[in-house]
């Protein structure tokens, strides 16, 4: 007996060797296993021989052991066939320009509800591409805002690194991101956010010399945080005929435009046409800002792109509007275009 286990034995990892799957390589060994039962008796039968007790109990014993086993084996078999089976991973077909794939109409099915925005207003969303400027208290829930509706190019320009300070505030930043270059951290969570947009990072200070990027954009976002910045801004985006939306914020209060020149509004220097006199508008970092307020008033900053972009509603060309959020106070004022304004005047 043991030799045959023995033959079975090599019989088994053969058939693993040549890769044969185990419920036949059990039907295999159960046919020598049976046999040698048959010639077991047999042979003690012609001998004319009674046939060995202890080796007809062993062999039953065994015979049943390998019943059990093979009966497991064909009863897992039988329900693996049964189970439905995995759906194969699909690779993606690149998506035609201008089109959608499944998982962002999943993404923008809210959006795409909106009558004022529909599949028309998505789509050119998609191909909208807007700069950020800063990626600060203003700028950290514009740019969410803007990945999450779906604005296919988002550029964001900042020379600065994340600050512990800034966390009170700057939602887009973590904790971990501290001293990393702000727009490495805005990209990694806009990302995060939607794959499906295109991040553009600018690590410097915009300036007369990189202020040629605002021609690679349709929409120019202003959340910086000084006026040589703000008028910097203006002036370029005027001479690229750019829309712009310009917003501040400091303390409690926050303002908010659209500067559209090209197509007959104000720029922001008609607005606002001579600096404050030093500190008569103090920095936040001079005077404290309450946290929700760059929220607020970025998140209304996004919402002026979206609907700049897609055409819904009334947008605020042409008009200011002021927040006061220590007495949740809301005005918007119209604004006129000054003739003599060395920006957008009629001389130039």
């Amino acid at each position: 007996m043991i030799r045959v286990l023995g033959v079975m034995a090599v019989l088994w990892v053969a058939g693993w060797v040549i890769d044969i799957r185990p419920f036949k390589r059990g039907l295999a060994l159960g046919a020598v296993w049976l046999t040698y039962g048959v010639v077991l008796v047999g042979v003690q039968a012609l001998r004319g021989q009674p046939p060995l007790i202890d080796d007809i109990r062993v062999w039953g014993a065994f015979s049943v052991l390998g019943g059990l086993a093979l009966g497991y084996a064909w009863l897992l078999t039988r329900l693996k066939s049964r189970a439905p089976a995995k759906p194969a991973k699909q690779v993606q077909s690149p998506v035609p320009a201008g089109k959608f794939s499944s998982a962002e109409l999943d993404r923008y099915a809210r959006h795409i509800l909106l009558r004022e925005i529909g599949g028309p207003g998505q789509k050119a969303l998609k191909a909208a591409k807007v700069l950020v400027i800063g990626a600060g208290g203003l700028g950290s829930p514009a740019l969410l805002y803007l990945a999450a509706a779906g604005v296919g190019t988002i550029g964001v320009i900042d020379d600065d690194v994340v600050d512990a300070s800034n966390l009170q505030r700057q939602i887009i930043h973590k904790d971990q991101d501290i001293g990393m270059p702000k727009v490495q951290s805005a990209m990694l969570a806009v990302k995060a956010l939607n794959p499906f947009v295109e991040v553009r990072p600018y690590q410097r200070r915009l300036d007369e010399a990189s202020a040629a990027v605002l021609e690679d954009y349709d929409l120019i976002l202003d959340g910086s945080d000084n006026f040589d910045t703000r008028y910097l801004v203006n002036r370029e985006a005027a001479r690229a005929r750019k829309p712009l939306i310009s917003a501040a914020i400091t303390q409690w209060e926050g303002q908010i435009s659209l500067y559209d020149p090209a197509r007959g509004t104000p720029c922001y220097e008609c607005v606002f046409p001579d600096r404050p006199a030093p500190g008569m508008v103090p920095t936040c970092a001079e005077a404290g800002v309450a946290a929700p307020l760059p929220g607020i008033i970025g998140a209304m900053m996004a919402m002026e792109a979206v609907k700049h972009v897609t055409g819904a509603g009334q947008t605020l060309r042409g008009r200011l509007m002021i927040h006061d959020a220590l007495y949740a106070e809301t005005r918007v004022f119209e604004i006129t275009r000054r003739e003599d304004c060395p920006v957008c005047g009629a001389k130039h």
